[in-house]
């Protein structure tokens, strides 16, 4: 390369006076204003405008009269796909100079900012904005104004409600700012408030000429558990599910759906609060007036249990004609039950119509008629005579006894007292729970009140029959005392029985007190087979003078039993005779007196045999061993037996002798009538007497 040497230069005045020390004052000046021409001043983070001066295929060389030109990456021009050399932009001054002394710009953030700027002054000025719905979010859209995401609630994109967001994505819209958080950046906007502002007007004009009657036209918008809203253009209105349908409906949704166009009838309409009741079933006849009219009471129908109360339930004959199926007539039990027992909502069943008021559209229906009323059958009588044995479910407990079930609409009571023959039952439930199987044999049958009296423990021999032969006065037996009161103690006896024992008698021979839990011997003192009462003494096995009270105590008990139990019927003066007579005839019967004692010492044998043998063996074989087990004794007490009957006959002959004789005394059928009147009213006042005696003794021994 070539190098001009410049022959004239002044090197000495350029040492001199330094770089551009040359120019004068003047040319300096001159210079200063052409560059100040050509040169703008520029601040960071401010759009300016740019011209396109260079287009490459990574940037855009921009121009904005800035020293140097700037480079914005072509990417942020996709949305000008026409962009050209000499265009002008708006762009983003971010650096003057970086690190290579370049000058940085950004087109986005350019327009970022002018679009902040647009919606500040869209919610200052309430202006409309258009952007596009990228995509969907959680209870709403997301929307781009410029390049700012903006959030779109479900709630205000329309007047109704939105159920698919996906459809308006990459839809532009229309909407207004309503909310801006400078903090996060956050812009909400709303696209509803625009629509309502249209509707306005229709509400207006269909509010003005809104009228009771009037048939209009509407979309069903949203759908609830008590109706379904209505867009009538503008104004909502209420179809409440009752209006919906004359038949019953569990939910809106059966008969109709979302979006579904149809007329409706305004009911009323509430001005103040701008509320529209409508009705669609008003639209068609009522089904009653068209019910047909072959439906009597007496004929049978079919249809679905729409509702199931605690009454009873409600069967739909026809579509929005029901008809009431009450519990009591839904079995021939006469037991009330609760209708779930017998069938459930959503069941089709078979009635007959019972009462059928047109007038005032009601309707009874029963399902026990289409079945034959047991009570009333043929063989029932024989079925459920008195004795037969039967097996049943436990349906109700009570105070008193259960009620079993033998068969449906069949019911019989089992009294707390026939359930057990040894236990002392206070209430079922100690025995049995509802539900379970219980066997049991008829004790009384009434046809005519439709009452079955039943028993359970009449299934078993009646075990006091033997006890009676056991646990006779006087007889020593070991027991323990299973629960102690106050009153006294209970005792658990041989063969599963309890007995009672008075506080006095449960002293020791130590002086101490029997405690709960002790097994000691224990005298009786009382016995009542009527009454399955049996009363013992431990203080009695070794005190003599105990016994003795004891023995006077059950004497008495035994004449105050026999005198109730006997034929009173013709006693006081007449009596007295009689009672003479046989006295006097008889004597004092010692040597009966001690027969008997012997026979019921034979019969006590024999008994303790019977139950001991029904102890170890099983129901079946006892029938079977019973003879054996008792064939001494009934051979011993067969000679006895015989002998206190001819005694017991030679008492009867001296008995029928003495009557014989005072009839012939009085000569005269009114004087006995009448001693028979006055012997009725001393043998109660000797009842009332010995009864508050025997209170009194009882109370002194307690």
């Amino acid at each position: 390369m070539a190098t001009e040497l410049v022959d004239d230069f002044d090197w000495d005045n350029v040492g001199a006076t330094g770089f551009g020390g040359n120019y004068s004052s003047d040319q300096r000046a001159e210079m200063e204003k052409m560059y100040g021409d050509t040169l703008t001043t520029v601040q960071e983070e401010e759009v300016v405008k740019g011209t396109v001066v260079g287009i490459t295929d990574r940037d855009v060389i921009l121009n904005i009269g800035f020293k140097s030109d700037g480079l914005v990456s072509i990417t942020e021009f996709r949305d000008l796909p026409d962009l050209k050399i000499g265009d002008e932009v708006e762009v983003f001054i971010e650096d003057q100079e970086d690190i290579n002394g370049q000058l940085i710009l950004s087109r986005k953030k350019a327009k970022i900012k002018q679009a902040w700027k647009a919606i500040y002054d869209a919610l200052e000025l309430d202006t409309i904005l258009e952007g596009v719905v990228k995509r969907r979010t959680k209870g709403g859209l997301i929307m781009e104004l410029d390049g700012v995401e903006a959030f779109l609630p479900g709630s205000q994109i329309d007047v109704k409600p939105i159920r698919d967001f996906d459809i308006y994505v990459g839809r532009r819209m229309e909407v207004k700012v309503v909310k801006i958080n400078s903090a996060f950046d956050n812009v909400v906007v709303s696209h509803k408030v625009l629509i309502e502002k249209d509707l306005e007007k229709q509400r207006e004009a269909i509010l003005n000429n809104l009228e009771k009657g009037q048939i209009l036209e509407g979309n069903i918008k949203n759908m609830t558990n008590f109706g379904v809203f209505i867009d009538l253009g503008g104004v909502d209105g209420l179809l409440h599910i009752t209006d919906i349908s004359w038949g019953r409906i569990a939910h809106p949704s059966e008969v109709l759906t979302l979006d579904q166009k149809l007329n409706i009838v305004v009911l009323d309409f509430d001005e103040a609060k701008k509320r529209i009741s409508l009705g669609l079933k008003q639209l068609t006849p009522h089904p009653w007036d068209s019910l047909p009219a072959d439906l009597q009471p007496g004929s049978k129908v079919s249809g679905r249990i729409v509702n199931v109360a605690d009454y009873g339930a409600f069967m739909e004959v026809v579509p929005g004609v029901e008809g009431l199926i009450h519990v009591s007539e839904m079995s021939w039990s006469q037991h009330l039950r609760n209708p779930q027992d017998f069938i459930k909502q959503g069941d089709t069943v078979e009635a007959q119509i019972l009462t059928l008021d047109r007038e005032d559209r009601k309707m009874s229906l029963g399902i026990k008629q289409l079945t034959e009323d047991p009570w009333t059958r043929g063989d029932f009588a024989s079925t459920y005579a008195v004795g037969t044995k039967h097996s049943g479910t436990v349906r109700n407990l009570t105070n008193f006894g259960l009620f079993v079930e033998l068969e449906e609409g069949v019911d019989g009571l089992v009294h707390v007292s026939d359930l057990s023959w040894t236990k002392k039952i206070k209430h079922p439930s100690e025995m049995v729970k509802v539900g379970d199987k219980l066997d049991v044999v008829v004790l009384e049958l009434d046809l005519g009140a439709r009452r079955l009296a039943l028993g359970h423990k009449q299934l078993e021999e009646n075990p006091w029959d033997t006890f009676q032969t056991v646990f006779t006065p006087g007889s020593v037996h070991k027991a323990t005392i299973t629960e102690k009161s106050e009153r006294g103690a209970v005792l658990e006896l041989p063969y599963g029985i309890e007995g009672f024992a008075y506080p006095k008698s449960l002293v020791k021979e130590d002086g101490s007190t029997a405690e709960n839990g002790e097994s000691l011997d224990f005298r009786v003192t009382e016995f009542s087979k009527d009454d399955r009462r049996i009363v013992l003494s431990h203080t009695a096995v070794f005190n003599k003078e105990a016994a003795a009270e004891d023995d006077s105590r059950n004497a008495k008990f035994k004449k105050k039993t026999n005198t109730k139990a006997g034929d009173t019927q013709g006693e006081g003066k007449i009596s007295d005779l009689k009672k003479t007579e046989e006295k006097s005839t008889l004597g004092d019967l010692d040597a009966l007196s001690a027969l008997r004692d012997q026979m019921m010492g034979n019969e006590r044998k024999a008994g303790e045999q019977k139950l001991a043998a029904a102890a170890k063996a099983p129901k079946a074989a006892k029938a079977e061993e019973a003879p054996a087990a008792e064939a001494p004794a009934a051979e011993e007490g067969g000679l006895l037996a015989g002998i206190a009957g001819a005694a017991s006959a030679a008492l009867d002959t001296v008995k029928h002798a003495a009557s014989d004789a005072v009839d012939a005394v009085t000569h005269s059928d009114a004087f006995h009538k009448a001693s028979e009147v006055a012997g009725d009213l001393v043998d109660k006042a000797k009842d009332l007497i010995a009864g508050d005696a025997d209170k009194k003794e009882d109370e002194t021994n307690a």
